[in-house]
């Protein structure tokens, strides 16, 4: 997203440029999942400096500086509001600036907690957040708040956190982020974060259900072994806390024969998200296999969940042709049959070769004895 920087900071050349993007790319990679203690990336230098490491934390504060939370944690009745602090600190040997602004909180593939892609306003808890103005920043429209930062510098930034007269009861994840800004135009995609866990008081449903459920066989080409089911689907947190899963996959054939499952834990589901899961259940080929797909949910962390824990199901039939050994049992049926047709063929031929060679010396053949015809020797 394009945003408007300070016009004190230098424009980097062409190539100092396509450094900066080079850049993006590594910090992308090699960027650990925030909040952590620190952020590191690389900017292209504009004039001579001896190290070119960008490296700044987050972390929540009072008035007076960082203090010892590693999150801000709020239960707040609907229309209350509640004064925090965050701090950015520039711990890397060069100047810097930092676009400090709030966010939605959600998770990504993997797993983890994160911010939407920058630019996306936020809908839910982060739109609650409201910057307070600090010295020498810039505030801009959206309510973003550009800090420039010498090096070794800090800033305390305040915060309100407003909650609408008619919020829904339960958790409102949301996150309060400082990206890295470079150049006149380009913004780096490395930030680093608090989260913000804020709860809305009121009567909460806690449960999980798996949707979108696929599945796919297959077969093992060892007809001695199990095949593998392949099972994929979402677990959605359809309640208003977040939740763990303990996901269970259970699988068996007829009359409950070849049972099996696949257990997969789940660290969190955020309230209106969902997560994938694969799950992989080796399965012998029984033609037909049914089971479900069992969605438990568990309290995280430190939360304190008052409503009961509901479990989530889903059904699941798969058809587990046992292709592997049908071509087996084809392939012997078949060199069987081929052994007797071929032994019976050479017979024939031996037979009417023999014919042949009694024909041509005159010599009748005599017809083959039948069951009953040879009468007892005395």
């Amino acid at each position: 997203m394009h945003r408007t920087h300070p016009a004190d900071l230098p424009r980097p050349s062409r190539p100092a440029g396509a450094a900066v993007l080079l850049a993006v790319l590594v910090a992308a990679l090699l960027a650990p999942a925030w909040p952590a203690a620190a952020a590191t990336t690389q900017i292209a230098p504009t004039t001579a400096q001896p190290d070119n490491t960008v490296t700044w934390t987050v972390q929540p504060a009072t008035a007076d500086g960082p203090d010892d939370r590693i999150s801000l944690r709020h239960v707040l009745d609907p229309g209350a509001s509640v004064a925090e602090h965050v701090t950015v600190t520039n711990l890397g040997e060069t100047p810097a600036t930092f676009a400090v602004y709030a966010g939605d909180g959600v998770l990504s593939d993997a797993g983890y907690f994160d911010l939407p892609p920058t630019g996306t306003p936020p809908r839910d808890g982060g739109s609650w957040v409201t910057l307070g103005a600090v010295e020498g920043a810039q505030p801009q429209d959206d309510g973003t708040l550009l800090v420039a930062l010498d090096a070794g510098a800090a800033v305390t930034v305040p915060l309100t956190i407003s909650v609408p007269a008619d919020a829904r009861p339960g958790d409102h994840p949301a996150g309060v982020v400082a990206e890295l800004v470079a150049g006149d135009s380009l913004r780096l995609a490395a930030r680093n974060g608090v989260r913000l866990h804020l709860r809305v008081t009121g009567d909460i449903e806690a449960a999980l259900t798996p949707t979108d459920v696929t599945t796919r066989w297959e077969p093992s080409w060892n007809p001695f072994a199990p095949g593998t089911v392949h099972v994929r689907y979402r677990v959605e947190n359809t309640g208003d806390v977040r939740l763990a899963a303990r996901a269970v996959t259970t699988l068996a054939g007829p009359f409950g024969v070849a049972a099996a499952e696949d257990r997969t834990e789940v660290r969190e589901v955020l309230p209106a998200q969902q997560v994938l899961v694969e799950a992989a259940v080796p399965v012998w080929p029984v033609v037909r296999v049914t089971g479900h797909v069992d969605t438990r949910p568990w309290v995280v962390g430190d939360d304190v969940v008052d409503a009961a824990l509901r479990t989530g199901s889903a059904q699941v039939t798969v058809w587990t042709v046992p292709w592997t050994k049908l071509a087996l049992l084809v392939l012997v049926v078949g060199g069987v049959l081929l052994v007797r047709w071929r032994r019976g063929r050479t017979a024939r031929q031996v037979q009417a070769r023999v014919d042949a060679a009694l024909a041509a010396a005159g010599v009748a053949r005599e017809p083959a004895p039948t069951t009953g015809d040879t009468a007892p020797a005395r």
